[in-house]
């Protein structure tokens, strides 16, 4: 297989601008299908846009995205997106069920019918993130952590190709987060890509085969074992992580930071 066959997301001078501040400036990558892949980076340092101009919910400045070798319109219907939970109005009217089937519709059926295939579909992506006895619970009453696993299973329904997640752990337990990470890697298994934003370098380099590390510019973009070296966290993250001191140290010995408690995304990004 090529170069290109082997891509599932090329991005090419990409710079995006929020309130005429640049937020990702002349951005160059490649990535591979088939992998579980990290956007990393300190906080405001574009990941959350990077998703979103990927989904094409910003415009660039300059620069261009391909999917799979074509423009997102070409292809959407094999990408699916998982937005940060806190961007979504979660006091719509519907039930869990009702959710996880949207995933379902697509832009030249979005008045069909829902089939026994589609609701087979979506039972068993609830069985899949442990969400099913919740199919009839109004989605404002969850948690945080079960909302966010109702739009992930969402996703599932999709059965698409792609999957872009924006922060999916927030909110959500540690064991929950763990049984989805095993979910991720199943789909990595089954040839899906997986794109993930995450800011726990500890899960990423456990989980992850391929990491994207941003601040503003891109800073590195390769299998994890290559951009996880002293050097590249620390241009990235300059004294922005209060365990940078540590990191060195960690990575000597081949372990990684935990999750900084303090730590939250930009929502604006």
């Amino acid at each position: 297989m090529s170069e290109q066959e082997n891509t599932s997301i090329e991005v090419h001078n990409l710079t995006v601008s929020y309130h005429r501040k640049p937020v990702l400036w002349d951005i160059d990558f490649q990535l591979p299908k088939g992998k579980l892949i990290g956007i990393v980076g300190p906080n405001g340092s574009g990941k959350t846009t990077m998703l979103k101009t990927i989904m094409g919910l910003m415009k660039p400045d300059s620069g261009y995205v391909d999917i799979f070798g074509q423009p997102l319109d070409k292809v959407r219907e094999r990408v699916s997106y998982v937005p940060q939970r806190e961007s979504v109005d979660w006091d719509f009217p519907a039930d869990v069920m009702d959710v996880v089937l949207m995933g379902r519709y697509r832009k030249d059926n979005i008045f069909k019918r829902i089939s026994k295939e589609d609701k087979k579909i979506a039972t068993e992506a609830l069985q899949r993130v442990n969400m099913l006895e919740f199919a009839h619970r109004q989605i404002s009453q969850l948690s945080g952590g079960q909302q966010q696993r109702v739009f992930i299973a969402r996703s599932l329904a999709q059965q698409a190709d792609l999957y872009l997640m924006d922060e999916p752990f927030v909110g959500v337990d540690a064991a929950t987060e763990e049984s989805i990470l095993r979910l991720l890697s199943d789909m990595r298994e089954n040839g899906k890509t997986v794109i993930i934003v995450h800011h726990d370098l500890q899960t990423a380099y456990e989980y992850f085969d391929h990491i994207v590390l941003l601040n503003t510019r891109l800073v590195a973009c390769g299998p994890k074992e290559k951009v996880f070296t002293k050097e590249l966290l620390q241009e990235a993250y300059g004294g922005k992580l209060t365990v940078l001191s540590k990191i060195g140290d960690l990575i000597a010995k081949e372990v990684f930071p935990v999750r900084e408690p303090e730590y939250k995304e930009d929502k604006k990004l």
